[in-house]
């Protein structure tokens, strides 16, 4: 729905990448169990050793590279720079961890877009703050060298699972190791650096010649050694006895039960380690993982319960969804299901033996199934799967799998969120006490400090603190000719409008509200308290004209908008029950596609005062009036805007929802010009298949925008600056974005601005609010305006973080800036300070938000057409703002 109150940033969090466990060397690098199991089915629910115990011999929980996928551009080497967003390997059956890491082992790039002879990033402005960070120094008490071994077997073994065996009987010799699928790192150097060795298969008995040549060393300041110091570090994690789910560690001891809606919540850690301005960094991040107490099989049976098809209803549920394995603890997608194959039914193992799942569960983890004859879910192999010797679709049972994660329906109860809230928006002060203990837990735990002590290695107890510094409040202008309102030590301004009017309103004389009988006397006094609102914030408004409904449906609303069409409207408000979907899009796709007319959707509930609580309801009325004068063109406040020929440009991306290979890059720019106060503003969004280039998209929609501006301010008016906030780029699509779109950007603004009488100046900045790092103002949250410049930021970028935003609840999140492209001129405080004033003009919320208020415009447009209208909006509407 088009709610207010929902500008607060998205905050959606990511991760870095996890890295890999070492083998235990204690234990001559020999399993605790069989390798893996001989008669596991292809389809049977894993993929490695050990019956599905991960991807690789028990190696299951390296996550490859939480970078997302390599580039293919030439990047220079930079020294002491960590790869801690780089995955590693294998966390093996328990604490001690006994895999080694997987084949082809992606060891992230490092994207330079700081010069050498660049000046220097900090800035000055602000009061100076020192604060701590969930970072600690690790340090190496010597300067020692991994040496690097090739190795190949001959007969050749394509299985990776059994190159990994096979190594793994070589632990006396190895000592502990790390294995990328053709190189063999060592802790410690082999007598000879050519030997051959004839190694025998656990399994089969075959033998094989084992040929191990040095081909070098890696330095420990290398992009390999931080790999390496990930791998380390995850065994030392291994060995405080966690449950490791994919790329992190759970403890399940600490579960946290929420028995009323039938979830338990795992906390857990993220953590990376990489080289930061001067010292190498462990990143430590508090997460929580969301579990279902029920099986599969449960929701299955509610499913046959209730009326309908329940094979449809059923499929419709669990694909898509995560699934954890509660014989191994192995998460799994489910892409289908399969209502044909059965735990009765057989398969034919690898030695050739015809045996049913229902044996081969019995026989490899001693579980009985209890029904023979419920379907399969089905588990596509990732890439990380294939290259670990998956064959073939995985098969799960649903007996022995839970659902992880939370569905779109639960997320719409508001209570069951809440209670989920509660236990995961951790304070400040609770947040640095968990990082302390966890740093005591490695500490003290001998087997993790014997890692650490074997590798050189040493911890240190305190959190990194790191200056920072408090920018002035920024001052929010109602009016061209006054003083302004300083927007609070809180950045939130909401009370600001009992005593100012909007800067600029436009008058709203013909506008109709449509809506169901039963919500008349609701409807009425919504009207009220707007009509109350409006005249204190200067906006005009006419009384409305209601239309009623017999329904509900999708139909009756698109009916009665055609039908007020005939009467010119300026604005539709639609007032619906509930968030039906069906209805939602048909209202927008009417409205956005097929007539270009402004339109608020609101929920009956978000309009009913809690309690009779009238001024609850006038809050409410405030922000709806706020949306509905920026749908017709108007501008609730500004602020004051140093530059003043400049076109602001947020770009963001979103997937289609029902289309994965779809996806729409929407463009927004806030454009400003000399003697014109007032800014105007330009949207474009386009649709483009997965592997086409963004970088043709957004350079061609800049020249739009920048035709736009022409329009607006006159012909032959450019902008002499353009700020480029380009959201939604992971860390492996940083070197296209600087290799393609920057160049791409570049070449068509060369041709705009050719006969011009000046160049134009780009800046280009990548925003990422999906980062681990988090700020600690003592046992607080620092509040909006805090900048940090060093210590935590990295020495090959020109980057900071920002905290923009104030939040009530938990831990805030700082935002990352990275300066990728930069011709403007501006100091590195000018820049800092210009982008804090753009978290301030996001109309959706009186305060300021996470990001520069062009991306999270940019989002909102990218989210209503991939997720609604799947179409391009009518063109009379790009001037407004019309997806509030």
């Amino acid at each position: 729905m088009d709610q207010p109150n929902r500008g607060r940033g998205r905050g959606t969090r990511g991760g870095p990448g996890g890295s890999g466990a070492q083998p235990n060397w204690k234990q001559g690098g020999g399993p605790s169990r069989p390798p893996y199991v001989s008669d596991r089915p292809q389809e049977a629910a894993g993929t490695s050793g050990n019956g599905g115990h991960g991807n690789g011999n028990g190696n299951g929980n390296g996550n490859g590279n939480g970078n997302g996928d390599p580039s293919t551009r030439s990047v220079v080497p930079v020294a002491q720079r960590g790869g801690g967003n780089g995955g590693g390997a294998g966390a093996g059956d328990g604490p001690s961890g006994r895999g080694a890491m997987r084949g082809s082992r992606y060891v992230p790039e490092v994207v330079v877009t700081r010069l050498p002879n660049a000046p220097s990033k900090q800035g000055t402005l602000g009061t100076k703050l020192l604060l701590k960070t969930n970072y600690f120094r690790l340090t190496r008490k010597e300067d020692s060298v991994i040496f690097q071994y090739r190795i190949d077997f001959d007969p050749v073994v394509e299985d990776q699972r059994v190159v990994h065996a096979l190594l793994r009987t070589q632990g006396p010799l190895f000592g502990p190791y790390i294995f990328d699928g053709t190189m063999l790192f060592l802790y410690n150097k082999l007598r000879q650096d050519e030997v051959e060795l004839q190694v025998k298969d656990p399994r089969t008995d075959l033998l094989y010649k084992l040929r191990i040549r040095r081909v070098g060393t890696v330095d420990m300041t290398s992009e390999k050694a931080f790999l390496i110091l990930n791998l380390m570090h995850r065994q030392a994690m291994g060995s405080l006895k966690l449950l490791p789910i994919n790329r992190y560690y759970f403890d399940p001891l600490a579960k946290i039960s929420i028995p009323q809606y039938g979830l338990e919540l795992f906390p857990g850690y993220v953590t990376s380690i990489r080289q930061h301005e001067k010292d190498v960094l462990l990143c430590v991040e508090i997460t929580h993982r969301v579990m279902r107490t029920d099986t599969v099989y449960k929701t299955l049976q509610n499913m046959q319960r209730q009326p309908g098809a329940f094979r449809e209803n059923f499929v419709k549920m669990v694909v898509g969804s995560q699934v954890m394995c509660t014989y191994n603890q192995k998460s799994y997608k489910v892409t289908d299901v399969d209502f044909n194959t059965t735990p009765s039914s057989s398969f034919t193992s690898r030695e050739g033996e015809n045996i049913t799942f229902m044996e081969y569960y019995r026989k490899a983890y001693n579980i009985t199934i209890r029904d023979p004859k419920q379907p399969m879910l089905v588990s596509t192999p990732s890439q990380r799967m294939l290259r670990s010797g998956a064959s073939g679709p995985i098969l799960l049972v649903p007996e022995l799998c839970r659902l992880t994660g939370i569905t779109d329906d639960m997320r719409r109860d508001f209570n069951l969120m809440r209670s989920i809230a509660d236990q995961t928006r951790i304070g400040a002060d609770k947040r640095i006490e968990r990082l302390q203990r966890f740093n005591e837990r490695l500490q003290e735990t001998p087997a993790s400090r014997e890692v650490f002590t074997f590798w050189k290695t040493e911890l240190d107890r305190r959190l990194v603190e790191v200056p920072a510094r408090l920018l002035a409040q920024e001052t929010i202008m109602f009016r061209a000719d006054g003083g302004g309102v300083p927007a609070g030590p809180e950045a939130d301004w909401n009370q600001a409008f009992r005593n100012n009017h909007m800067f600029k309103t436009v008058p709203l004389q013909r506008w109709f509200i449509v809506c169901e009988r039963k919500a008349e006397q609701l409807t009425r006094d919504f009207v009220g308290a707007m009509m109350q609102v409006s005249n204190g914030m200067g906006f005009k408004v006419a009384q409305p004209q209601i239309l009623y409904l017999q329904n509900d449906s999708g139909a009756s609303y698109t009916n009665a908008i055609n039908e007020l069409m005939n009467k010119d409207p300026q604005l539709v408000m639609c007032i619906v029950p509930n968030d039906r979907a069906d209805r939602y899009k048909a209202i927008k796709k009417k409205c956005c596609v097929d007539r270009p007319l402004p339109c608020q959707v609101i929920k009956a509930r978000t309009i009913t005062p809690k309690n009779q609580n009238l001024r609850a309801l006038l809050t409410i009325a405030t922000k709806v009036m706020i949306q509905l004068n920026c749908k017709l063109g108007g501008i609730p406040w500004i602020v004051k805007n140093p530059l003043s020929s400049v076109m602001v440009v947020g770009f963001d991306v979103c997937h289609d929802a029902s289309d994965k290979s779809l996806s729409y890059g929407a463009l927004v720019a806030t454009m400003y010009a000399a003697k014109h106060i007032e800014p105007k503003y330009f949207s474009v969004i386009e649709r483009h298949q997965r592997g086409e280039e963004l970088s043709s998209f957004l350079s061609s929609n800049i020249v739009k925008a920048l035709r736009k501006y022409q329009e607006q301010f006159g012909e032959g008016v450019l902008p002499r600056r353009i700020l480029v906030y380009r959201d939604g780029v992971g860390d492996g699509q940083l070197g296209h974005v600087v290799d393609h779109e920057v160049r791409a950007i570049k070449e068509k603004l060369t041709r705009v601005y050719e006969n011009h009488e000046f160049k134009s100046q780009l800046t280009v900045i990548v925003v990422n609010k999906r980062i681990n790092t988090r700020l600690f103002d003592g046992g607080r949250n620092p509040p909006p305006g805090t900048v940090v410049d060093d210590i935590v930021t990295l020495p090959e970028r020109t980057d900071f973080f920002l905290i923009s935003q104030s939040v009530r609840q938990g831990t805030v999140s700082p935002t990352s800036y990275n300066v990728i492209f930069d011709e403007s001129g501006l100091k590195p405080d000018q820049l800092q300070v210009y982008t804090a004033k753009q978290t301030h003009l996001y109309y959706n919320w009186c305060g300021s938000v996470a990001v520069p208020a062009v991306c999270q415009y940019a989002h909102k447009l990218a989210f209503l057409v991939s997720q609604f209208i799947h179409n391009q909006p009518h063109n009379m509407l790009e001037g407004r703002l019309y997806y509030l």
